[in-house]
């Protein structure tokens, strides 16, 4: 799955400089990073909602929308999913509440 992610970031790379007009994601970039984070927050929001009802087609359909939307914003800071990736690896070998705690010190 980890594929998908890579391509739909290259995806994205590819668009970044397109016209505004003929792209969503070049129009996100010509908007700034505040455009992208609110759309970011925004899918958040609609995912949060999402979860909270019975079905489950909604939740992943916004779920897609959060990602895309995360990766964008990766995008904007020249990172990308395998860098998401990476640090999810790491995380591994250490417990949750012991990684929890090292970042409240």
């Amino acid at each position: 799955m980890s594929d998908t992610l890579n391509r739909l970031a290259q995806v994205i790379e590819s668009r970044k400089t397109a016209s505004a007009d003929s792209s969503y994601v070049a129009s996100l970039f010509n908007k700034g990073m505040n455009a992208i984070l609110k759309k970011v927050g925004e899918e958040a929001t609609e995912t949060v909602i999402a979860a909270k009802e019975d079905g489950d087609e909604q939740l992943v359909y916004e779920t897609a929308d959060l990602w895309f939307h995360t990766l964008v914003m990766l995008s904007a800071r020249g990172l990308g999913p395998d860098d998401v990736l990476r640090e999810l690896e790491r995380r591994f070998d250490v417990s949750g509440l012991e990684e929890k705690a090292a970042r409240d010190k």
